[in-house]
């Protein structure tokens, strides 16, 4: 349990972080995956923002599962 804790503690920490003001590059995209979910296979969606800093490193925006990829959802995002 204190290993969930301390990632959990990370995960918040990551979630609360203060974001910038000028993102140079922006990638957006939804990965699907096939998942078993009591028993059965079904398939999710991953919305992935990355961005590429002023320093020219890769960092990771956000990342959402969802049932589905949905032009609501990409339109809330923009």
């Amino acid at each position: 349990m204190l290993r969930i804790n301390k990632i959990m503690s990370e995960i918040e920490d990551w979630q609360n972080r203060p974001l910038s003001a000028v993102y140079p590059v922006i990638y957006i995209d939804a990965i699907h995956y096939s998942v078993r979910d009591n028993g059965i296979i079904r398939k999710i969606a991953a919305y992935v923002i990355l961005e590429i800093n002023t320093d020219g490193y890769k960092e990771v925006l956000t990342i959402r599962i969802d049932e589905n990829e949905s032009s609501k959802y990409w339109l809330s995002v923009l």
